[in-house]
């Protein structure tokens, strides 16, 4: 129900009336007469509505909207949730993040939605379905899978407004909008061979759904130039900056013969470009660096970083137009982004 402090009043003087009733019939009536004024419902003549609105205005009646969204089971919210498993000390400050919020809020907001941001670092299960019971949103958008691909699955067969940014899987029961991580590997890896690029590292997880995918399509890359895969050449590195800056810089420690790198993120291509110039090596000429993202950061870095780009306002116009069907109780389908090579000074 709506709660308007001093309603009948509100209403007995926009039509007229001296006296104010609080209890009773009547009260009941001229309180949803007030509410639909306020609400701006075309069942209330407009002269009589305009009235309602401005005594209201004057004497600082307002609706209780907790009260409305009680009654009517709608927020007027979208919860954007980063849920972060595998890797927990990622940051909502990481730039992909940032760019990715903004995108989505930028299109929520166009709908006249708020947004609720929650970072979940995920230590027990039910996080997901305590969400959902809280109703504190008409709808969820995630940014990644993380390694709760299984808890998605399970959630998607009676939630249905959820869609979550990453990668198409096999038998998955929820919307999923990602990038063709898979070719995005592959045109890195082209683009080093094509440079004359031999030993081509790759830098980050392999395990993670986007990762796996990326890591993949770096295999099928060395496979289509002709060039073996080693895994030496394989070098585990956390999401964050300053701990892929250590691990980039303890393979590089170890004498490892590598001409080429093909970084899981931007991020992490950037934090490659540090350490490599720390040790002396020169980006590109002894090492090319190829990122993934395309972040703000990428076009402005010393040199700037060569990206597979996604294109994330396609992508946050593609998830929340989704989510908004499935509100509806629209059919959604998952999608990919297309991906396209940036090329800039870090390879060439």
């Amino acid at each position: 129900m709506w709660e308007l402090h001093g309603s009948a009043c509100c209403y007995n003087r926009a039509i007229g009336r001296n006296q104010c009733r609080d209890s009773g019939p009547r009260w009941m009536k001229d309180q949803r007469q007030v509410t639909r004024a306020l609400a701006g419902n075309p069942l209330i003549p407009k002269p009589l509505r305009d009235q309602i609105v401005e005594i209201a205005q004057t004497h600082g009646y307002v609706v209780n909207q907790s009260a409305r969204s009680l009654r009517l089971r709608k927020t007027d919210t979208i919860g954007v949730i980063i849920p972060l498993g595998h890797e927990t000390g990622q940051l909502i400050s990481d730039p992909f993040f940032l760019e990715m919020i903004g995108r989505l809020a930028d299109e929520i907001t166009r709908r006249n939605y708020a947004v609720l941001l929650h970072k979940v670092v995920v230590t027990e299960t039910g996080w997901l379905e305590r969400i959902i019971q809280a109703h504190r949103a008409d709808g969820l958008l995630l940014i990644g899978q993380s390694n709760q691909h299984d808890v998605l699955n399970a959630v998607a067969q009676t939630y249905k407004p959820l869609v979550v940014w990453g990668a198409q899987l096999p038998g998955q029961a929820y919307c999923a909008v990602g990038s063709d991580n898979v070719a995005g590997g592959r045109l890195a890896v082209a683009h080093l061979a094509q440079a004359g690029r031999r030993k081509i590292a790759f830098l980050g997880a392999t395990h993670a759904p986007e990762a796996a995918q990326r890591f993949e399509g770096y295999r099928q890359g060395l496979a289509e130039a002709g060039l073996a895969f080693d895994p030496a050449l394989v070098v585990s590195a956390h999401y964050t900056m300053d701990e892929a800056r250590e691990a980039i810089a303890d393979f590089i420690a170890t004498g490892a013969d590598f001409d080429a790198v093909f970084a899981f993120s931007d991020v992490i291509a950037l934090a490659a470009i540090a350490a490599l110039t720390e040790a002396g090596r020169s980006v590109p000429r002894d090492v090319a660096v190829v990122g993934f993202d395309d972040i703000v950061l990428a076009r402005h870095s010393a040199p700037p970083l060569t990206t597979v780009r996604q294109d994330l306002e396609f992508a946050a116009r593609q998830m929340v137009d989704r989510l908004f069907a499935r509100m509806a109780g629209e059919p959604a389908e998952s999608t990919l982004s297309p991906v396209e090579l940036v090329v800039r000074g870090s390879s060439v």
